[in-house]
């Protein structure tokens, strides 16, 4: 079942307690305002029934309970509110700085990342550390940032054969994304880096560190840095460089 409202604008049934909002057909930028538009009016309104909502690369879920609000009314209250979406003010990115310590055990497939595309290691870490990356949506594990803006001079298929057990922190190459794990789980992911910063922790107020919409910018550091900031964090007392988005 679904309604088509306008270009762009589609709501399908996803499961029994859930709509499914289409945005756009396709990764960009725009489409990411498009949702985070929607996502911040969704906060704003707090419509009793609506339990929560997840912003995906091109589309917005939203879980609902039926005892308190039917089908038919939310998809209702969902076409209104797209009428004034666009005129929601959204807060001011923010870039906030992951610190990486680079190859070596930390970094094993460095080395095949910089080689498949004809660099040395020390210009493959240039082009990783040289860009801020947009989170589009976060997601596979608690904390697990989607990120957008990796460059193509990086590029590398993932592992034919994923490895069972992949550290949390580990960053990683897949294909023309770049992405950090949360927490350790198997993966496939070409891993070039570790950060000591944790991503999730379900004892923090804040159990997520990472927000959809705002950005992230790796930076080399060396082994000592590393070691230095994972005793900060294991003490609580590690604080992230965070700063206002200004563009590229």
């Amino acid at each position: 079942m679904t309604e088509m409202v306008k270009a762009m604008f589609e709501i399908s049934m996803y499961g029994d307690r859930g709509i499914r909002i289409q945005l756009g057909t396709a990764i960009s930028k725009k489409t990411n305002e498009r949702i985070r538009h929607f996502s911040v009016l969704l906060e704003k309104e707090n419509i009793p029934g609506i339990i929560e909502w997840i912003p995906a690369y091109t589309a917005l879920s939203i879980y609902y309970d039926p005892f308190l609000i039917s089908y038919d009314s939310l998809v209702n209250r969902m076409k209104s509110l797209y009428e004034k979406h666009s005129l929601v003010e959204l807060p001011p990115p923010l870039v906030t700085e992951i610190p990486v310590y680079y190859g070596e055990e930390y970094g094993p497939d460095l080395g095949f990342v910089a080689e498949h595309n004809g660099l040395t290691t020390k210009e493959a870490i240039q082009i990783h550390t040289g860009t801020n990356y947009l989170i589009y949506m976060m997601g596979f594990s608690p904390g697990f940032p989607y990120l957008g803006g990796m460059s193509k001079e990086i590029a590398t298929p993932r592992h034919a054969s994923p490895r069972a057990k992949v550290p949390a922190g580990a960053v990683g190459i897949a294909g023309a994304q770049t992405g950090i794990y949360s927490m350790e789980s198997p993966g496939g992911w070409r891993i070039i880096g570790r950060t000591p910063v944790k991503l999730y922790n379900p004892f923090d107020r804040q159990p997520i560190l990472l927000r959809a919409g705002n950005y992230i910018r790796f930076s080399s550091i060396t082994k000592t840095e590393y070691e230095e900031i994972q005793t900060a964090v294991s003490l609580g007392t590690y604080e992230p460089k965070v700063e206002q988005y200004r563009g590229e």
